[in-house]
């Protein structure tokens, strides 16, 4: 299973583009803090109708809670 849930801030205003075949897709970043003290900043990926909706709603310092897996690549 890969599964997880995270809350954070936007550390920025997320960064929206389209596909050639319209889809939406969203780019944002979350300030996670940790429990004693520091921070992570993992990036994400929304598609489509949520792009859109984070687009609409939510701006650098935005708390949000997302729901996802994760996807790592190799460079």
């Amino acid at each position: 299973m890969n599964k997880t849930i995270s809350c954070g801030n936007l550390t920025d205003d997320p960064k929206i583009t389209y596909t050639k075949d319209g889809k939406a897709k969203a780019e944002f970043t979350l300030a996670l803090n940790r429990y004693k003290e520091g921070a992570d900043f993992p990036r994400f990926v929304a598609w489509d109708k949520k792009a859109e909706v984070i687009e609409k709603w939510c701006h650098k310092g935005t708390k949000l809670l997302v729901e996802g897996r994760i996807q790592t690549g190799s460079y």
